[in-house]
């Protein structure tokens, strides 16, 4: 009988995502998602915190009290990691950095919502490591020369022996599938732990969730929001260097 309730309580496990409604769109068939509703959820909660701060700080007094703490307390604490990895290129690349570190912070912990992380799905995690890839290379193409870069690529080896080339270039491809499979997988991990818990131990599971959530979509979401973003900082500062 205990086979059974377990049997039965492993039917009920979801973390997929799914379908909500679909549309055509130029004779193709387009699904909405219950992705597409989460990052819904999490843009209007930031759009909506975004225009309470920038009323709040029209309205700053000398003497910050109330919701102006929290807002000059969240610049700060951004602008200062940003500004300690990143150095004199800190004031080029904070906006995005800071953008990125609460988009993807507000999708992580959005389970603490009853969402489905954005983050859990690899649609939403592989174009946030492009954009760093394209941001990264950016800055490569504008502070060196392109003999600067074939040389960097072909080292340790000399230039004109380009075997080496292959190698870096396989390295280069290789940093935004990393940085979207780590992110994408602990969320991910986090959240198919939290589905399969629910759905094992039922009502029982109920009876402390907050510790479990507090572990799996708080803590282990902050971390994987740092890891991300000090990564990001660390490969454009790599191509920034002193200029």
């Amino acid at each position: 009988m205990g086979h059974g309730l377990l049997l039965s309580a492993a039917e009920n496990i979801d973390f997929m995502v799914h379908g909500i409604f679909k549309y055509k769109f130029f004779g193709h068939e387009v699904w909405i998602t219950t992705t597409h509703v989460s990052i819904l959820f999490v843009m209007l909660i930031l759009i909506g915190f975004a225009i309470a701060a920038n009323i709040t700080m029209r309205k700053a007094t000398e003497v910050p009290g109330g919701f102006q703490n929290v807002v000059e307390l969240i610049v700060e604490k951004l602008d200062g990691m940003v500004e300690g990895t990143m150095g004199k290129a800190a004031p080029r690349y904070r906006n995005y950095i800071g953008t990125v570190f609460i988009f993807i912070l507000f999708s992580n912990i959005s389970g603490l919502l009853g969402l489905r992380p954005p983050t859990a799905d690899y649609g939403v995690t592989l174009p946030l490591g492009l954009l760093t890839f394209i941001l990264i290379h950016f800055a490569q193409f504008k502070y060196h020369s392109l003999k600067e870069i074939w040389v960097g690529m072909c080292s340790p080896l000399p230039p004109w022996l380009p075997i080496w080339f292959v190698v870096s270039l396989i390295g280069e491809i290789a940093v935004p599938i990393s940085l979207s499979l780590r992110l994408f997988a602990n969320i991910l991990s986090g959240t198919v732990m939290m589905a399969l818990i629910y759905g094992l131990l039922g009502w029982i599971a109920t009876a402390w969730p907050a510790a479990l959530h507090v572990y799996f979509d708080l803590f282990s979401g902050a971390i994987q929001t740092y890891v991300f973003c000090m990564l990001t900082m660390t490969y454009i500062s790599d191509q920034v260097g002193d200029n």
